[in-house]
Formats: structure tokens, C-alpha cells, sequence
């Protein structure tokens, strides 16, 4: 599969963001999205430490929360490289997806960027655990995810689920990559 980042940020630029009145402030918080760019494009995930005060042993993306003056591009790029060593030299941003609300009061903004592949991640001990990547052709497949229910908190929650082996992709990540798949394949 071969992806032509000029065709890709046609596609993002027609994907907007939802306006949202919050019953209370959310956290702005931001993600990179990053597809590496190997004959084969993946998706590069993380493994969050079991011992992080939030979201503690969850799959995510590189990201966190936008601090004072920075915009969500920047607060992307600064979290993939203190989490996974990402350069942003090495990441060619293409735009972004719409803004996704957590559970646990947060605004995320995904920011979308092609990574070389030659890039080697190191993950930061104190909030990695595991870096991995899912084949894109996967993450495109319409019949991949699938909706799971749950209670929580007194009442039912619906979520998306991705396949994995090793790891269970879920939440916020995984409608972040519903997301992702719907743009792609021109469905937006």
C-alpha cells in the first residue's frame, strides 16, 4: 500500500472537528497519530506503564496534555519524543482528526504524521512499556473493530475494539483509529 501524503491531508482537511459545549472544562490534550512509512505502513502504538497515575497499562498514542502556550501540533511532537524518542525532524505532519472526548474528561486532538521508517524508538521507561505497530491494512479493514459494552460507573458504556495478539486496544485509541480508518478510506 502505497500513500501519497499530498492525497492523505486532502482527505484530513475535509474531516472537522465537532463543536463541543462540555457540561465541565475538559483537559486539552493531544496525540500523534503516526503512520510509519515502511513498504508495508503501520501504526505505532504504545504500551502505557502500569504504574502511571492515569490510564495506567493502556494502549495509546504518544501524547498528553497541551501545556500553557503550546499549540496541539507542538504538545504531540514534545510527548512522542520524551515517550518514544520520536525527532519531530522525522515526522511529517499531514493534519488532523476530529477532537475526541474521554471518559475521563479530556479533549484529544489527533494530530496525523508519516514517520520514516529508519527511525529506531526508545520508549521512557517511567511511562513505556512496550512500543509495537499494527499493519495499516488492518486498521483499514471495515471488519476489524468491533463494539463491546460494559458498566461502568452506574451506567452502560459502549466502546470500539481492534484485534491484537499481544495487546488489548480499546477507548479513546481505538475510536481514534475508527476514526483514522473512516477518513482513509474516504467514508468522512
Amino acid at each position: 500500500m502505497i500513500l501519497d501524503p499530498a492525497s492523505l491531508s486532502r482527505l484530513l482537511e475535509r474531516t472537522a472537528s465537532p463543536v463541543i459545549e462540555p457540561a465541565s472544562p475538559l483537559k486539552p490534550a493531544a496525540v500523534l497519530v503516526p503512520l510509519v512509512m515502511h513498504p508495508e505502513p503501520t501504526v505505532l502504538l504504545t504500551l502505557r506503564t502500569a504504574t502511571l497515575s492515569s490510564h495506567a497499562g493502556q494502549v495509546a498514542f504518544p501524547g498528553g496534555r497541551i501545556e500553557p502556550g503550546e499549540t496541539p501540533d507542538e504538545a504531540a511532537l514534545r510527548e512522542a519524543q520524551e515517550e518514544i524518542g520520536l525527532p519531530p525532524e522525522l515526522v511529517q505532519k499531514i493534519g488532523h482528526l476530529p477532537e475526541h472526548v474521554t471518559g475521563t474528561g479530556y479533549l484529544v486532538t489527533p494530530i496525523v504524521g508519516l514517520v520514516r521508517p529508519e527511525f529506531q524508538a526508545t520508549p521512557e521507561v517511567d511511562e513505556v512499556d512496550d512500543i509495537f505497530e499494527v499493519p495499516l491494512r488492518m486498521i483499514l479493514d471495515p471488519a476489524s473493530p468491533r463494539r463491546e459494552s460494559r458498566m461502568w460507573s452506574g451506567r452502560m458504556r459502549e466502546y470500539w475494539v481492534w484485534p491484537h495478539e499481544k495487546h488489548f486496544i480499546w477507548g479513546a485509541t481505538a475510536a481514534i483509529l475508527v476514526n483514522l480508518a473512516t477518513v482513509l478510506r474516504g467514508e468522512n
